[in-house]
C-alpha cells in the first residue's frame, strides 16, 4: 500500500459545520472511497482549519483521484463541500489536493 498525505484549508468560520458533516458522511460516498482504493483514510485539523489528510491506496494518488472523479456521488459531495474551503479558485477540494512528499516513516 502506498501512503498518501495532503493539505487543505477549511475556512475558520465553517470549521464546526465541516466537522459535523464528517460525523455523518454519506454512505454512498464511503462506498465510493472504498471501491476506488481509499483505505485507512483519516482527516486531522488544526484549530485554524488547516486540514491534513492521510490515506493508503494500492495504486498512485493520481489513480485514486481519477477513480473518485468518475463517481457521481463524489461530484455531489465535492460541490456540497466546496464552500467550506479556502483558496480553491473555483475548483473543488479534490482538484486542489497536492500530495506531500514522505520524508520519513517508522514501521
Amino acid at each position: 500500500m502506498r501512503r498518501i498525505a495532503f493539505l487543505l484549508k477549511v475556512k475558520e468560520d465553517k470549521i464546526d459545520e465541516y466537522v459535523k458533516h464528517h460525523e455523518t458522511v454519506w454512505p454512498e460516498m464511503l462506498d465510493a472511497l472504498r471501491r476506488t482504493g481509499w483505505h485507512n483514510y483519516s482527516l486531522f485539523m488544526r484549530e485554524d482549519g488547516l486540514l491534513f489528510g492521510y490515506f493508503e491506496t494500492p495504486d498512485t494518488f493520481g489513480a485514486a483521484l481519477d477513480g473518485m472523479s468518475k463517481e457521481e456521488v463524489n461530484k455531489r459531495w465535492q460541490e456540497f463541500m466546496a464552500p467550506y474551503f479556502e483558496g480553491l479558485g473555483g475548483a473543488h477540494a479534490d482538484e486542489n489536493m497536492v500530495e506531500l512528499k514522505e520524508v520519513f516513516h517508522l514501521e
